[in-house]
């Protein structure tokens, strides 16, 4: 997608315009349930260079963001050992959405309806020159610097992966 007027204007996008950051636009065939694996395929990338919003709750039911790799899962026990918690759970899908103004497939940590809700990445996304993140609507993504995660959103590395089995 390279023209200015076939981009949407989400959330996702008028944040990321208000940072003067970079990006590209990217749209894709969107398949129910297809995830971040279909998501590679239609675009023709590498599933570890997009990154999933993964929106969870605290023991005390405050949100929080988790940002990983396409093809890794989280683990949520080790990610609440790492914030000091004693339970992280994910958020049933309507409490997902009230959290972050988007429809589940379609969710972007920027332009977060709530604003403040804290945001973590797992460390080796910012090893990489580049990342696809979506864009805040099903079957939109945009292709950004990874470091934007930090100087936009003030996210944090956080080792959250599960190990492998």
């Amino acid at each position: 997608m390279s023209r200015h007027d076939d981009i949407p204007t989400t959330p996702a996008i008028r944040a990321l315009r208000a940072a003067n950051a970079a990006f590209t636009a990217h749209s894709y065939k969107y398949e129910e349930r297809g995830g971040t694996a279909q998501a590679a395929r239609e675009l023709g990338l590498d599933e570890h260079r997009i990154v999933k919003t993964i929106v969870l709750k605290n023991g005390a039911g405050k949100p929080l963001i988790m940002l990983m790799h396409g093809d890794r899962e989280i683990s949520t026990k080790n990610l609440a050992r790492a914030l000091g918690e004693k339970s992280v759970e994910l958020c049933e899908r309507a409490e997902a959405e009230r959290h972050s103004g988007y429809h589940c497939g379609g969710t972007s940590p920027f332009g977060f309806r709530r604003p403040g809700v804290p945001v973590y990445a797992q460390p080796s996304i910012f090893d990489l020159d580049w990342i696809c993140i979506n864009g805040g609507q099903r079957g939109f993504f945009v292709k950004i610097d990874p470091m934007l995660l930090k100087t936009v959103l003030g996210a944090k590395p956080l080792d959250a992966e599960q190990a492998a089995s």
